[in-house]
């Protein structure tokens, strides 16, 4: 976690107790459901909805940008909703707009004949100096209640002004986080009149705000449950298109550049990283089920960072505890949130995050600052993305290793799926290249430089399972046997990925030996050399990796060194291209 990040969760935990006590589902079904306690032919469904050939038209066709506005219109009605604020209300405040958002969710599982099942997860923490707080969630009943793993879509629901706990200051949190949470209630209508193999649960956070807690008591919940969890889909800030003139790095150009056609997508770690691989999954269903059907093509931008600097979400407390997430926020940003600084213009965190203003006098809104058909769009790579995770195969093992020009790779299937992709990643956070087989052992050529693999199954309607670990091949010979050479070096100072970049990469190195060393660091120097930054590092054996944060607009070529026990092992440059 970033140091600014936990710097910032030490202040919230003034206002905020340190853990959740008395977690429960306050519907008992719902979280049988969640468990897999329950019997499919109870939540009936015509046959073949659980097709790809059906979900991602389906869900393309029938997510709606007025339906999308019409959310967001009644959640800017409640005026507040702090985690502090009124909870006894009905018209203002977290206490009706949780119920609201539990109202919606319950108007999806009449229109889908009762498949979708509505709860609370209730919690007890001092939050606000209020002691109980629910989010809300809805579950859609897989039908093989077998599957191992529940797909989450989620957002917070909660809102705030500058500080934290200001329960009467107008807080509408349009973009932040209104957009995230209409996205989710339009994905509970859309995808429970679907189906999907694995149990998909939608689910509006509060406590977020002052420190990830509503996200933190699930997690934690589900961790003491015994719920298994295959991914996470974090929606937060997700529907502005407009900069303003602050953004927390890395987002936008500069005040009021527009990006309505690309959204990133933040997630934790570099190599064998099983949330940058959920990433990848999500960006490779869009370009290979989804982006041919779409009007507006969209760019997925896989990011270095778990999150932008010095700012955390909901997806954080999950990866804490070894859940796959990852977060979805929009390319530009309106505001770093630092409104405590008397030059703070933007709406972020302030009274003036509202759905839109009214230009010509006729008291309706007609210049909006959410972009419905944006959210729309991010809106339907969530569901198919989830969809198709929810029908997909599980993931295979396998080995891998290198001789010369060659890749070998052998996969170890015991569902005895046929159909395999191999996934070949250099020195970017995508993948080189993508290969396709029906065999389980495999030749491929190898890359040059350091090669990383991973794989995945591929079922009959040619669906992909989420993409396995991903491995260093080490060197073999021709007959299979790994190569017994001692490295020439203790250390391998490995280019940094990706190159070039733009606001952070990741820099690794790999450890022969660990023991026996004082102190080791990373520097990073200009051209004139001098010395920018020195990242302490204790060394593991094996892959070793900082993620190392530069700063946005910040172009040029720089080096970096690692420094073991006052001795240079290597130095390589990288680029900065934005």
């Amino acid at each position: 976690m970033h140091k600014i990040f936990t710097l910032l969760l030490l202040a919230l935990y003034s206002v905020a107790g340190f853990s959740q006590t008395n977690i429960l589902s306050t519907n008992p079904i719902a979280e049988d459901i969640m468990l897999g306690n329950y019997d499919p032919a109870n939540y009936p469904v015509q046959a073949g909805l659980n097709h790809p050939d059906v979900i991602v038209p389906a869900i393309l066709a029938n997510v709606s940008p007025d339906s999308l506005k019409e959310y967001l219109i009644k959640l800017s009605a409640f005026e507040t909703r702090n985690t502090g604020s009124d909870t006894l209300s009905p018209v203002r405040g977290i206490g009706a707009a949780r119920r609201w958002v539990y109202q919606k969710f319950q108007e999806a599982s009449v229109a889908s004949e009762g498949r979708l099942v509505t709860s609370y997860l209730q919690f007890d923490q001092n939050i606000c100096s209020v002691g109980q707080h629910r989010n809300v969630f809805a579950v859609l009943p897989g039908l093989d209640e077998t599957a191992e793993g529940i797909i989450l879509i989620e957002a917070h629901l909660d809102s705030r002004c500058n500080s934290v706990c200001d329960t009467t200051c107008l807080a509408e949190g349009m973009e932040d986080n209104g957009s995230g949470t209409a996205l989710v209630i339009e994905l509970a209508r859309v995808m429970s009149q679907l189906a999907f193999n694995h149990t998909i649960v939608f689910m509006a956070t509060i406590g977020e705000e002052q420190g990830l807690h509503g996200a933190d008591a699930f997690a934690t919940y589900a961790v003491e449950k015994g719920i298994k969890i295959k991914a996470v889909l974090n929606n937060d800030i997700v529907g502005g298109i407009i900069c303003g003139e602050t953004s927390s790095a890395p987002s936008c150009p500069g005040l009021n550049h527009v990006d309505s056609t690309q959204v990133r997508m933040f997630s934790s770690g570099g190599f064998n990283s099983a949330h940058k691989q959920l990433s990848r999954f999500i960006k490779l269903q869009y370009e290979e089920e989804l982006k041919d059907l779409v009007a507006v093509p969209m760019m997925l931008t896989v990011m270095s960072a778990e999150d932008r600097s010095g700012r955390g979400g909901d997806h954080i407390p999950f990866r804490q505890k070894g859940f796959p997430a990852m977060r979805f926020t929009s390319a530009n940003e309106h505001g770093n949130a630092n409104a405590n600084d008397p030059d703070y213009h933007d709406r972020q965190h302030t009274s003036t995050d509202i759905l839109g203003v009214d230009t010509d006098g006729d008291m309706i809104l007609d210049s909006f600052f959410v972009d419905f058909n944006y959210l729309s769009r991010n809106a339907v790579i969530n569901g198919v993305a989830a969809g198709m995770a929810a029908i997909g195969p599980v993931t295979p093992d396998f080995d891998a290793g290198k001789n010369g020009d060659s890749l070998y790779i052998s996969i170890t299937d015991p569902n005895a799926y046929g159909e395999y992709r191999v996934f070949v990643r250099t020195s970017s956070n995508d993948f080189d290249e993508i290969y396709t087989t029906n065999n389980l052992n495999v030749t491929v050529p190898k890359p040059s430089g350091v090669v990383i693999v991973s794989v995945a199954s591929v079922d009959a309607n040619g669906i992909e399972s989420l993409f396995s670990k991903e491995v260093l091949p080490p060197n073999i010979t021709a007959t299979g046997e790994e190569l017994d050479e001692q490295p020439q070096a203790d250390f391998e100072l490995f280019q940094n990925r990706p190159n070039p970049f733009d606001e952070a990469t990741i820099i690794s190195f790999m450890a022969h030996k660990a023991s026996g060393y004082k102190a080791a660091f990373l520097t990073v120097s200009d051209m004139e050399g001098r010395v920018l930054k020195r990242l302490p590092v204790k060394i593991q054996q094996g892959m070793n990796e900082i993620v190392y944060h530069h700063g946005y607009n910040v172009t040029g070529v720089y080096a970096y060194s690692l420094v073991v026990d006052g001795k240079v092992v290597d130095t390589k440059r990288m680029v900065f291209a934005n």
